[in-house]
């Protein structure tokens, strides 16, 4: 135990490593490396506060930062800690022999009390400079306060609880006025509530502390030098401010529950550790003569507050009878001895010392230890100097103490955030586990260490523990990083080899059913983990040949079937002969690749099942892939499979509206083979538009002709418009059908006369039926009877067909006077153009003198100009410039050439004499005259008006601004 407690002191101080600490407890190595490059700073960390009193300390008091000390006889010095440079100093006024007995700070810092030994009491507000006296406290020395720490304020204490050495509790409270220093006596009233005793009698009240539970409930501790009472009682909602008497009031009749011991030295101190401000305590320890009662505090526990109590006896080297404590400070772990000359620190978790502070003779004995809640500094005082511990990080090497009481979780807890320290007490713990036979366990605490994974895994298999071992390897599998491949492999192998060797184990077995179908569950949900997805799916050839080594196939395919290899899957189901659970892992997953290499063997043995699958694919699946299996299907099978063959390329055609040529092929020569009805229709309903038909037009002649499917191939001749081919075979099918082929080519009327014919020769020559002969002349109007009758024999009477040469004669006699009639009616219309050409020579029109030009607004007899039937007028050269750019470039050229001639024609003469018959006179030998040069202008400009005819019309849709000139025009207007 000493060796144990020498290491716990050196770790509090750190100057040891964790390996050594490791080293210590017995546990493996880890792998962390723990390297520190300073001692760090020990937990409890004394400071001397830089401070000489100018007379000794009495006793001292700090809460929330708010420190008070007695000085001398009449001396009170406050500090505020937050501004240590503006220490207050405050005269107690005593003029008589009184000397300070204790002070009582309240947990604000606001109130203070000063007990003095005269057995009177005087208050100080932390907002005043003067001290008042307590007249209604006067007569009882104090011992203990229970400040009210739910209805205290800075001005007013609310309820507060009064301990006395005769063994009274009082209540009180205290009030101080906001309008002056004091407007009437501080202390409202002072009531005694209870009286403490003991076997001999009263007893001093040596601590008091007031805490509320739930539900209302207040618990009230107090303490004698060998008991300690408990007070558990529920104030009534709304009437909390009127004290604690009913509760004392429950125990008028009979003692409160109390706990006693037999030794005593005086007196007891109570100290109780409060994690955060403003909650409630979480423990307690009670100094008293028998040692340190420690415990928690449970608000829940409906008559007593105390749990989980028990008494650390007093070190060996503290003997009551001469060196008893004086005070005590409970921190979270620890609590604090003073002794007079030295500080221990007791482990609360193991009663060990774990630090000792020995104090130097010149700063003479120690007088008194407190602790500050809200700021957790502890604060030892003697007459002549001042400390200050601060709590440092506290719980840093308890995890070692809860380890080593086997309270691995509390142990997890406290160093979750080192883990070097986690590393440990996984490890202790997983041997801990291991060796009282908790296998499963231990390998999971095993799988979060650092320890060399070989050795763990020897460990188990040296133990024969097969499930464990696989528990630390799934465990380790999850730790892995995705960085880590190689591990991940061999876990994952070595994992699936672990699972069928079990499995294998336990299929045989039948009193292991259950067991066999939950392993086999967790195999499952080992192989479709996503985590080992990417792993199995890398490595799935080695996992496919230890799957086959143990004859899993149930496994097998499960496994590809979470990898996706559904080829692998079909091709299973089609070797066992499966095929329907082949179709269906076809179906569900709809991979088309799969349909194309799987349906060969398919549809040999479910073609109908085969066939509906395609078609639910619909266009995913490409019918062209699919040609292949229903060749050789079909070459093989009866009439009624290959009907299922043309159900799907039916599908294909009529559903999917396919165009590929390779499918109408197909499609067209199962038809020819087994549907020749359906040959035919199919065949009109493509149609006979070449560009829109979809199947090779000579394949398919071809085929029909093989098959001999006449019809067919008459269909085909007309498509590719070989009308006389079709006629020719159509004659030696039935001689309607080639009439329907002679009327095609009806913009060929030579062609159609042609064809009809060869269908007059065939009645004539083959038939030798001469009224069917003379049925054709009817049904064409192109033939005559003179081009039929060479096609008759020499024998044939000319009654046969007497009446057809009458209509014959007859069509002439009437064509003859049609064509007279349209001479005669060609004759009157030239006569009357002579005379509508004669009268127009003739007309003429007025024109007035104020008229004006239409294009330019001018006088109209200024210039040449032109006047039309409309009523329109325009200037010559007006009309020629809006005519110009709208006429079509040949006459614009032709026009610009009969200018420039007529131009030369009326050069003026040097002479002051006009030649005479300017106007006819010849310009030369092969040239035109004057005259008619001016009429082809005319022709050309003047045809129409421009504004009434057709120039204006056709220029209905030309943009008003060139568009080569749009830039240019644009610019202009800016």
């Amino acid at each position: 135990m000493a060796s144990i407690l020498d290491e716990y002191e050196d770790s509090l101080y750190r100057s040891a490593s964790v390996q050594q600490s490791r080293a210590s407890v017995g546990i493996p190595h880890s792998g962390y490396v723990n390297a520190r490059l300073e001692k760090e700073t020990p937990i409890f960390n004394k400071q001397r506060i830089d401070f000489a009193p100018p007379e000794k300390i009495n006793s001292l008091v700090v809460s929330s930062n708010q420190l008070c000390m007695s000085l001398g006889k009449d001396t009170l010095l406050r500090i505020d800690l937050g501004k240590p440079d503006e220490p207050n100093q405050v005269e107690l006024g005593r003029k008589d022999e009184a000397k300070v007995y204790k002070m009582f700070l309240d947990h604000t810092g606001s109130h203070l009390l000063i007990a003095l030994n005269t057995s009177e009491c005087l208050y100080l507000n932390r907002s005043v400079q003067k001290v008042r006296a307590l007249s209604r406290w006067k007569g009882h020395l104090i011992e203990s306060v229970g400040w009210n720490k739910f209805l205290g304020s800075e001005t007013n204490t609310g309820p507060i609880l009064v301990g006395t050495a005769q063994g009274q509790i009082y209540e009180a409270e205290i009030s101080v006025s906001e309008g002056s220093l004091f407007s009437t006596n501080p202390d409202q009233y002072f009531r005694q509530v209870y009286t403490l005793e003991e076997e001999s009698g009263p007893a001093p009240v040596c601590c008091l502390e007031i805490e509320r539970g739930i539900e209302g409930k207040f618990f009230i501790i107090a303490t004698t030098r060998k008991r300690l009472f408990q007070f558990v009682g529920k104030v009534p909602e709304g009437t909390e401010q009127q004290g604690f008497s009913s509760i004392f009031a429950m125990h008028a009749d009979h003692l409160p529950s109390f706990r006693e011991f037999p030794a005593n030295f005086g007196f007891s101190e109570i100290a109780f550790y409060t994690p955060k401000l403003r909650s409630n305590p979480r423990s307690f320890a009670w100094m008293m003569g028998n040692g340190v009662l420690y415990g928690t505090l449970d608000y829940s526990r409906p008559d007593s507050i105390l749990s989980d109590e028990r008494v650390w006896v007093y070190p060996s080297d503290i003997d009551i009878t001469v060196n008893k404590p004086i005070s005590i400070v409970l921190t979270q772990f620890h609590f604090l001895l003073l002794l007079p000359d030295r500080v221990k620190a007791v482990c609360t978790l193991n009663g060990q010392v774990v630090f000792q502070d020995l104090f130097l003779e010149k700063f003479g004995l120690l007088t008194r230890m407190i602790k500050d809640p809200t700021v957790q500094q502890i604060w030892i005082h003697t007459e002549k100097v001042v400390f200050r511990y601060h709590v440092q990080r506290e719980s840093r090497d308890v995890w070692k103490m809860y380890m080593n009481m086997n309270k691995f979780d509390l142990a997890k807890e406290y160093c979750k955030d080192r883990p070097e320290c986690l590393d440990i007490v996984l490890a202790k713990e997983a041997e801990h586990c291991f060796q009282n036979k908790r296998y499963l366990d231990s390998a999971k605490c095993y799988a979060l260490t650092q320890n060399y994974f070989e050795e763990i895994a020897l460990k188990f298999i040296e133990a024969k523990q097969e499930e464990a071992l696989m528990e630390f390897l799934i465990k380790k599998l999850s730790n892995l990083k995705p960085s880590e491949k190689t591990q991940t492999t061999l876990l994952t192998t070595w994992l699936t080899e672990l699972y069928l060797n079990w499995l294998g184990m336990l299929e045989g077995d039948p009193s292991q059913r259950n067991l066999y179908l939950d392993t086999r569950e967790k195999f499952r949900t080992f192989l479709s983990s996503p985590k080992n997805k990417d792993c199995l799916f890398n490595n799935r050839a080695s996992i496919y040949e230890l799957l086959a080594s143990h004859g899993d196939t149930e496994h097998m395919v499960y496994f590809a079937v979470i990898m996706q290899d559904y080829e692998r899957v079909v091709a299973h189901h089609c070797q066992h002969d499966e095929y329907d659970e082949a179709l269906n892992v076809l179906s569900r997953h709809r991979d088309e690749k799969l349909f194309y290499k799987f349906s060969p063997v398919l549809i040999q043995h479910i073609p109908k099942k085969v066939v509906d699958a395609w078609i639910s694919m619909g266009s995913r699946l490409d019918a062209r892939n699919l040609i292949p299996a229903l060749v050789n299907y079909s070459q093989s099978a009866s009439t009624q499979q290959i009907n299922e063959a043309i159900r799907y390329m039916e599908f294909c055609v009529y559903q999917l509206e396919e165009t590929q040529q390779a499918i109408h092929n197909y499609l067209l020569s199962l038809y020819a083979l087994c549907r020749p009805d359906s040959l035919l229709s199919y065949l009109e309903q493509a149609g006979t538009n070449p560009n829109r038909i979809h199947y090779d037009l000579k394949y398919a002649l071809r085929l029909c002709a093989e098959h001999g499917h006449h019809h067919a191939c008459v269909h085909i001749y007309k498509v590719m418009e070989l009308y006389e081919e079709a006629v020719d075979l159509a004659l030696q099918v039935d001689v309607d059908l080639a009439k329907s082929c002679a009327d095609l080519p009806e913009d060929d009327e030579e062609l159609r006369k042609k064809l009809w014919l060869k269908i007059a020769r065939h009645v004539v020559q083959e038939e030798k039926d001469v009224k069917k002969a003379m049925a054709c002349l009817s049904s064409c109007a192109l033939l005559k009877i003179e081009d039929v009758l060479p096609f008759f024999p020499d024998f044939v009477t000319i009654d046969h067909f007497k009446e057809a040469i009458c209509n014959s004669l007859e069509d002439y006699n009437k064509h003859i006077e049609e064509l007279k009639r349209e001479m005669e009616e060609a004759t009157q219309s030239a006569k009357r153009i002579r005379e509508d050409i004669q009268e127009m020579r003739n007309k003429y029109g007025s024109v007035e003198p104020q008229e004006k030009c239409a294009a330019c607004d001018f006088p109209l007899l200024n210039r040449p100009f032109y006047l039309f039937l409309c009523g329109h007028m325009f200037h010559y050269d007006c009309l020629l410039q809006a005519v110009f750019s709208n006429l079509p470039a040949y006459k614009q050229a032709k026009l610009e050439d009969l200018q420039k001639k007529l131009a030369a024609t009326s050069q003026p003469s040097k002479s002051h004499h006009r030649p005479k018959d300017t106007d006819t006179i010849s310009l030369g030998k092969g040239q035109q005259s004057r005259e008619q040069i001016k009429a082809d202008i005319d022709d050309i400009v003047a045809a129409e008006c421009v504004y009434c005819g057709e120039l204006m019309i056709r220029s209905i849709d030309k943009p008003f601004i060139d568009p080569q000139k749009y830039e240019e025009e644009m610019q202009s207007w800016l």
